[in-house]
């Protein structure tokens, strides 16, 4: 099912969709990975398949030359603007959630008063385990070096500049998906 969505939104964008699918893939494989070593969790893996794949199909819809993306939305919109393409399509719900609450490691409504966010008013913080995981899996690659795998380390430097909620709230995924031995 996603093949048809990035077909239609992506066919003309040679290296638009190879970063997108690239950066896809590599959260797909993560997130696939650690559901294997949780079955107590039961995830849905085909499900986290799909929708690991479409998680940032809003970025069609971005302003963000430097990763080739030539819309008009600021970057931080991407989340919504692909539940937005995924609804007009008529796409489960579910593959809309996964895209608008992957963003850093959720959005709380506070979050988005305070740091005046171009965002719906309203909490984006992942709720179900294949949200959460995808948020989670998502942190590790970026879109503009696709070839790296952040360590977790690597990971909470990056989300730490966001604030400590932020960074508890990776941590919190963390435990759940790769605790500490």
């Amino acid at each position: 099912m996603y093949e048809t969505i990035i077909d239609k939104y992506y066919g003309g964008c040679d290296a638009l969709r190879h970063i997108l699918v690239t950066h896809s893939e590599s959260v797909a494989r993560r997130a696939l990975q650690i559901a294997s070593q949780h079955p107590e969790l039961n995830i849905d893996t085909d499900f986290v398949r799909e929708a690991a794949m479409l998680h940032d199909v809003g970025i069609i819809r971005v302003d963000a030359p430097s990763i080739e993306c030539h819309g008009t939305e600021p970057y931080i919109r991407h989340g919504v603007c692909g539940a937005e393409l995924l609804r007009s399509e008529g796409i489960d719900e579910r593959y809309a959630r996964i895209c608008e609450r992957h963003t850093g490691a959720g959005l709380t409504l506070d979050d988005i008063v305070s740091q005046n966010l171009p965002l719906p008013h309203h909490d984006l913080q992942p709720e179900t385990i294949e949200e959460k995981l995808i948020c989670y899996a998502d942190k590790f690659y970026s879109k503009s070096h696709l070839s790296r795998e952040k360590t977790i380390g690597q990971a909470e430097k990056s989300l730490a500049k966001f604030g400590g909620e932020t960074l508890a709230r990776f941590r919190a995924m963390k435990d759940i998906f790769e605790p500490e031995k």
